[in-house]
């Protein structure tokens, strides 16, 4: 069995969801409903692309709707497993309060950042949902990348962002507007990207090339295997991060995420079980790997 977090392992993708107080509903059913029902291979009920835990301040954490939703771990528990982890998604609903007391998750995302920084062998995503992008804007994850979030909050979106980068003096988040999610893939390049099959640009139209990665039934086909080998002999580098607007953007977002963990093929027969249309984002240059 290849080692979790190569191309070509079989195991389940961790993910953490953080919680808190009045999150948003909805930012966490969506994406929580696409990760649950991703499979391996959609004949076999059993292969489970996912599993999700639910990490927040107390037992219960009561969301912006009212509706209370029960935790797994504590954020404790959290930090001390975090390189078990690796997807961790962050919701919006009323992320201010958070700010201002510079609360949880604000430590836990940049622990993330740093464990990857520390071990880069590994393949961690960091995906934020609506306004869970403010999380990460205050703490400098955004620096230099392209970023999107609920078009309500843009403006505030961008103060944030202009904010830290003054503040750290680091590069300028590139804010990008009428997008459903914007995902930087920070990998290392593979040479002349004429010649690089995993390269993507915003600008591209019409069906992306399959992207299977690890856990994916889809290596064993005899026209897949060179490719996912070739991939899963690559140094990793960098976090890939993720944004997206609001609720249903983040469904798409997830969506997008089960199409490089598992299989493009697994995100659309999600899509067609949830009757809902995947509308893709943007993909800013880079390797998805």
């Amino acid at each position: 069995m290849a080692a979790k977090g190569s191309a070509v392992s079989d195991e389940p993708v961790d993910v953490l969801f953080a919680l808190h107080p009045n999150f948003n509903l909805m930012d966490m059913a969506g994406p929580l409903e696409v990760l649950t029902t991703a499979l391996h291979d959609k004949n076999d009920p059993t292969s489970k692309a996912f599993e999700v835990t639910i990490a927040a301040g107390e037992p219960k954490v009561q969301s912006e709707q009212g509706v209370v939703v029960g935790s797994q771990i504590s954020w404790k528990e959290a930090h001390d497993r975090l390189s078990d982890f690796d997807v961790l998604v962050v919701l919006g609903g009323k992320v201010d309060p958070v700010i201002k007391a510079k609360a949880e998750p604000l430590s836990l995302i940049s622990a993330y950042a740093e464990l990857q920084k520390s071990d880069p062998t590994h393949e961690r995503t960091l995906l934020s949902i609506c306004t869970g992008s403010l999380f990460l804007a205050e703490q400098g994850i955004l620096y230099g990348l392209s970023a999107t979030t609920h078009p309500d909050f843009m403006t505030r979106f961008e103060n944030v962002c202009s904010q830290a980068a003054q503040r750290e003096l680091a590069e300028r988040t590139d804010v990008i507007e009428d997008a459903r999610y914007v995902v930087n893939n920070l990998r290392f390049d593979l040479g002349d990207e004429d010649e690089n099959p995993y390269i993507r640009r915003a600008s591209e139209t019409g069906r992306r090339p399959s992207n299977a990665r690890k856990g994916s039934m889809s290596f064993k086909g005899a026209n897949r295997r060179e490719s996912i080998v070739r991939r899963a002999a690559m140094r990793l580098g960098g976090l890939r991060v993720i944004t997206s607007g609001g609720v249903a953007a983040g469904i798409d977002a997830a969506l997008y995420l089960v199409s490089v963990l598992v299989d493009e093929q697994s995100a659309l027969e999600v899509a067609n079980q949830m009757q809902t249309t995947w509308t893709k984002g943007v993909v800013v240059d880079g390797l998805d790997v």
